[in-house]
């Protein structure tokens, strides 16, 4: 299983309605795109998401978070989040509005 499809319903329906959201296949997983940013997705068992350096850095050391690495070289600003760091639909709203903070600043692609 490339993804795991009940994270990307969750996902799906916390992010239905947000202005400038697209969904799209990558990574082998399945992707949102926020004005043409990666912003969040699904990659086998795990939320990825696109934080920044900062942010990145201050949710390193919750549990169950990790650095995005799919290829062998971690990307800087990205975080992977094992399922019990987002069991409850609280847990990976807030996980999704880190993102979101992140990637709304981006200029548009």
């Amino acid at each position: 299983m490339p993804y795991d499809p009940e994270l990307a319903e969750r996902l799906a329906y916390l992010l239905a309605g947000r202005d400038g959201m697209q969904e799209t296949k990558m990574f082998g997983g399945v992707g949102w795109l926020l004005s043409g940013n990666m912003c969040i997705g699904a990659y086998k068992e795990y939320l990825v998401l696109r934080v920044g350096t900062e942010t990145a850095d201050r949710l390193l050391k919750m549990r169950h978070v990790k650095p995005m690495d799919i290829t062998g070289k971690p990307m800087k600003g990205w975080v992977m989040v094992a399922p019990a760091g987002y069991v409850d639909e609280e847990a990976l709203a807030g996980f999704i509005e880190n993102a979101f903070d992140f990637v709304s600043i981006l200029p548009p692609k």
